[in-house]
């Protein structure tokens, strides 16, 4: 029995520290990062010493929450980065994150939010940066308008979080037309390609109406 101690802890220290990553994912999705982390706890079914000794601090817990989502954001921007043609770079880069944040409404709160102390929360200084000098060649070379500002890719975000339906399919089929509909208007000559297809957001009756 002693030999088999050591394991016996090490698989509930791992069990414990994956229930309160499923619980943080689930109360940040739902409520935003003012969640406090005893409520994390409860709904993880260990007591609060337990979460303190796992994730010492709110920053910690919400950059492992979602350190999946924040490997994809930064493969996003460095395949958006990497094209030879800044302009299609950048509109990919707006739409796979708006399709990023769409899946999971968390990370998206985690990526907009600011904690006190926290660096980096979720990777947002890195894509900021990344975008900036994208949108810097896709402006040299004539295809963002001239008055973009890096603002407006966080206002873009902003609208983008506030898309809310009751499927995630639908949630981000209707996160593709308004990412079609901002680049459009990022455009300096806009082409009008044809949108992405539109989320039935309405009923018939309401159409009728």
């Amino acid at each position: 029995m002693t030999d088999r101690l050591p394991h016996t802890l090490r698989s509930d220290a791992l069990d414990n520290r994956e229930r309160i990553l499923d619980a943080a994912r689930t109360l940040f999705s739902a409520d935003g990062l003012d969640v406090p982390m005893r409520e994390v706890a409860r709904r993880a079914g260990v007591g609060p010493a337990t979460l303190y000794r796992r994730f010492p601090t709110k920053q910690m817990l919400v950059a492992e929450a979602f350190a999946d989502q924040l490997r994809a954001c930064r493969t996003i921007v460095d395949e958006g980065f990497a094209d030879p043609d800044p302009w299609r770079g950048l509109c990919l880069v707006i739409e796979k994150i708006c399709e990023l944040h769409a899946r999971d409404r968390g990370f998206t709160e985690a990526f907009l939010s600011t904690l006190p102390g926290a660096p980096d929360v979720a990777g947002r200084e890195y894509t900021v940066k990344a975008v900036a000098g994208l949108a810097q060649r896709a402006k040299d070379a004539g295809h963002l308008r001239s008055d973009f500002v890096l603002d407006d890719l966080i206002l873009i975000l902003m609208a983008n979080k506030g898309i809310h339906t009751r499927s995630t399919d639908t949630q981000v089929m209707a996160s593709r037309r308004f990412a079609g509909l901002a680049i459009q208007a990022l455009e300096a000559c806009p082409q009008h390609a044809p949108l992405p297809p539109a989320a039935r957001l309405v009923s018939a009756a309401s159409e009728s109406a």
